[in-house]
């Protein structure tokens, strides 16, 4: 009998980025290896998300608040958790991983976390306040949550250094686990075509994509004021035809920000907001594009970065999201920093790349994932440290 295993998640909603996505597909891997996957979350029961979550999941919300406290979560696990034989939390900062902790800490089902790059010295810097908040709920919760943990799972080298540099104590079992993706499929040229019969004025451009939720920390200012300057001081046959695809979730304060910059720097007959993209559409797009691009400040692992590769499509990122280091070992792309002069630099570089160069890169782009980062790959990682970890209650008290 294969391994039962049970997700805890605070939402399901795919529009909230990329764990809920590898959850998916993860588990659809999972099944063909014989073992059952199912989740847990803090969605309300009548939420679109729940209703169309293609796994058996058990909402038990509407979660409280920012922190989504649900009385609920704690009686349920401690009555179903020994129907498992464990469980992974996704996240933390809401009541999904301190209900795990709370109802397992003494069990005999082990559980673990995925912090998601959730303890990245980013948020130190840029949020101060919230970091304050954090520090008085870090040694009475979530540093507990992490160390009782059988293991801490990270997505990368570099996020695992970075998580160490936040919050005092620190004490867990860390794990660098690799990460993925399914990646493209089925027919590329009709999900090409598909995108574009929906999109027909971005045939004959030269597509810059960026794909995924509309947050600061995403860069998309960056990105924005690049393209602004590229279309200043780059001859106009080779800026011509260059036209940014935006798609995501374009509704929300953030999203009426970045739109009238778009009207500022006089860039709305470049851009294209799709809306939130899924399944074939999704993948037309990155068929139908010419580079990725992530001016980030701050990415764990970046789902759509892994994405753009198995779709052979190269990408422009910044030295902040957490894989940078593959993609500049494989030459799939280019890294540069996350201020105005790396953004115009990834545009400049890309701009300036010849087509037969071009075509290298997008070859490279897709050996780039399927060395390291199909599910394949990730499945079998995650696996072999669940085997390492799952023999003993394996805790590190201070």
């Amino acid at each position: 009998m294969g391994l039962r295993i049970l997700h805890a998640m605070f939402t399901v909603d795919r529009g909230y980025g990329g764990p809920i996505e590898v959850v998916l597909q993860t588990a659809r891997e999972h099944r063909r290896r014989g073992n059952s996957v199912e989740i847990v979350s803090l969605d309300g029961p009548r939420d679109s998300c729940v209703q169309q979550c293609e796994l058996t999941c058990y909402p038990l919300g509407p979660g409280f608040g920012n922190f989504r406290f649900s009385p609920r979560l704690v009686p349920w696990l401690r009555a179903n958790a020994s129907k498992y034989d464990l469980v992974i939390v996704n996240g933390i900062w809401n009541y999904a991983s301190l209900g795990v902790w709370r109802a397992l800490r003494r069990a005999a089902v082990p559980y673990y976390v995925f912090t998601h790059g959730m303890l990245d010295p980013y948020f130190k810097t840029r949020y101060p306040l919230k970091h304050i908040k954090k520090c008085l709920y870090w040694p009475w919760a979530q540093y507990r949550i992490l160390r009782d943990a059988n293991a801490v799972f990270f997505t990368s080298e570099e996020e695992r250094i970075l998580a160490r540099q936040s919050f005092w104590p620190y004490r867990c079992n860390e794990h660098v686990v690799n990460y993925g993706t399914a990646g493209a499929g089925r027919d590329a040229q009709w999900q090409r075509e598909l995108f574009l019969t929906r999109f027909p004025h971005l045939r004959g451009k030269r597509s810059l994509l960026f794909l995924g939720r509309l947050h600061e920390k995403k860069g998309i200012d960056l990105t924005l004021r690049a393209l602004a300057q590229c279309v200043k001081d780059t001859p106009r046959e080779k800026i011509a035809d260059v036209h940014l695809i935006i798609a995501g979730p374009n509704q929300g304060d953030y999203a009426k920000e970045t739109k009238a910059l778009c009207r500022e720097l006089h860039l709305t007959d470049r851009i294209t907001w799709t809306g939130m993209l899924g399944n074939d559409l999704k993948w037309g797009a990155f068929l139908a594009s010419d580079a990725f691009v992530l001016n980030s400040h701050q990415e764990n692992f970046g789902v759509s970065v892994a994405e753009a590769l198995s779709a052979s499509l190269p990408t422009l990122i910044t030295d902040k999201v957490n894989i940078w280091r593959e993609i500049d070992q494989w030459h799939a792309g280019f890294v540069d920093k996350d201020d105005l002069g790396g953004a115009v630099r990834l545009l400049h570089r890309w701009l300036e790349t010849s087509q037969e160069e071009w075509i290298e890169m997008r070859a490279r782009a897709r050996a780039c994932f399927l060395s390291r980062f199909h599910i394949s790959l990730s499945t079998q990682s995650l696996l072999d440290a669940l085997a390492t970890y799952g023999s003993k209650r394996a805790r590190t008290h201070a």
